[in-house]
């Protein structure tokens, strides 16, 4: 199924922020940057105050009334409101408003069409969307000039139009069925990188918070960044080699916002997989937001409802804009709780390297080692790790190394190596004395 009408169309729009006791949680200026990513002219943003939602209307007659007078007035073609609205309310929105009505759902849902660019993350928008149109088909077959397109239409397009819920629904079994394949493979590939102990450290965050610029540097990567919101919405892997760790896979993953729906998330498994299933999460946080603190909580429950069990570092980007310095703040020794960094200047990207390896590898430690000569493909393994402090000779011609290395990675590299760890660690060879099992990388 093609996707229609991908450039924005600029319809003269009017938006509708409510704010009720049970649904106070509103962001205007978000909202406004919401509807802009869609291409909407923005004309009038209303505030309206609530009790609670009119179960008709969900603003109330009165109000409603008020703003149909607008609508002609300013000849509005889309209202958009910044909640949920039953497809009750909607038919009834627009038939005393006399244009399109959408709600918050619909309209990150038109955004995500826009920016979905692979295989699978136009999969996921057209479940998504069509999982919200299956219970709106009525109003789609008014005579309210659905056919151009616009924000809220685009994606499936006018085959929605002649569909009836019985064709829908086959729809979305196929589309489900094709992401289940989606999901088999990515966990195959998961499982190789397990089986090869490659750790997987995915970044999660807030929407504009940074975190595809981070990626790419990073990564060394070019993956799309912008100052507008969902600017990524495909997933994006990239394998590289990290300072005292070596080889793993960094992801990065969707943007969350405030009041995401239960049945995005749920379209949105395929990518958001790849965040369960990492060994480590890197919250990426807008430091320089004043909601910055409303932000960390919507991330954090969005990981809480895809029941999210993995170790988190906090990542305090945009310290440029927020004037704070570069640090790391421990949660107790050698357990790194949250960095300070800049994405776009790069401080604090070498303490963000040194707690990611703390929190994978666990507790760095100096070690002296003692390598004969023919132990040189050790030594060339940490070189690659960037560990090694200092080196020096002795008289036999033995090697002397001082690394800065966990012990998990230190004794990993010289069993899988076939050497004897008494040698080249002399007294510290003791605290090895456990399984090498009890070292294994938390997943």
């Amino acid at each position: 199924m093609e996707y229609a009408n991908r450039t924005p169309i600029n319809e003269r729009t009017i938006l509708v922020s409510v704010a009720v006791q049970i649904l106070d949680d509103i962001d205007h200026e978000e909202f406004r940057l919401l509807a802009k990513s869609a291409g909407a002219e923005i004309l009038e943003h209303l505030h309206v105050q609530r009790i609670k939602p009119d179960p008709k209307f969900f603003i109330g007659s009165g109000k409603a009334e008020e703003i149909a007078v607008q609508v002609e007035a300013l000849d509005i073609e889309l209202v958009i409101f910044d909640h949920a609205l039953s497809p009750a309310q909607e038919r009834n929105l627009e038939n005393i408003l006399k244009c399109r009505v959408i709600d918050r759902t619909g309209l990150i849902l038109d955004i995500f069409a826009q920016r979905a660019r692979t295989h699978e993350g136009k999969l996921q928008v057209e479940l998504a969307q069509l999982d919200h149109l299956s219970s709106r088909l009525v109003r789609r077959h008014s005579n309210l000039d659905s056919q151009k397109g616009g924000i809220g239409l685009r994606g499936p397009g006018e085959t929605i139009l002649e569909t009836d819920r019985r064709l829908l629904r086959i729809r979305m079994d196929q589309l489900k069925d094709r992401l289940e394949k989606v999901r088999k493979t990515r966990s195959q590939g998961r499982a190789a990188r397990q089986k090869a102990a490659i750790p997987t450290v995915s970044l999660v965050g807030y929407t504009n918070a940074g975190k595809s610029t981070l990626f790419n540097i990073l990564a060394n990567s070019d993956v799309y960044a912008a100052d507008q919101l969902f600017a990524t919405l495909d997933p994006t892997l990239r394998r590289l080699d990290w300072d005292g760790i070596g080889t793993l896979v960094l992801a990065d993953t969707v943007g969350f916002v405030r009041n995401l729906a239960h049945a995005l998330v749920e379209s949105f498994k395929a990518t958001l997989e790849e965040t369960l299933q990492a060994s480590l999460l890197l919250h990426v946080i807008d430091s320089s937001s004043p909601d910055m603190l409303e932000q960390i909580e919507a991330v954090e429950i969005v990981l809480k409802e895809i029941g999210v069990d993995v170790p988190i570092l906090k990542v305090y980007n945009k310290i440029d804009q927020s004037g704070e310095d570069a640090k790391i703040i421990y949660a107790r020794p050698h357990q790194p709780d949250r960095v300070y960094v800049s994405a776009h200047t790069g401080q604090g990207l070498d303490l963000l390297r040194k707690a990611v390896q703390e929190c994978l590898m666990g507790q760095l430690q100096n070690f002296h080692l003692v390598l004969k000569p023919e132990y040189g493909k050790l030594r060339n393994q940490l070189y690659a790790l960037n560990v090694i402090q200092s080196e020096n000779y002795d008289e036999n011609g033995q090697l002397l190394l001082e690394v800065n290395i966990a012990p998990y990675k230190l004794e990993q590299l010289i069993k899988q190596a076939h050497l004897p760890i008494d040698q080249i660690l002399g007294d510290k060879a003791q605290q090895f004395a456990r399984p090498l099992e009890e070292f294994e990388i938390k997943r």
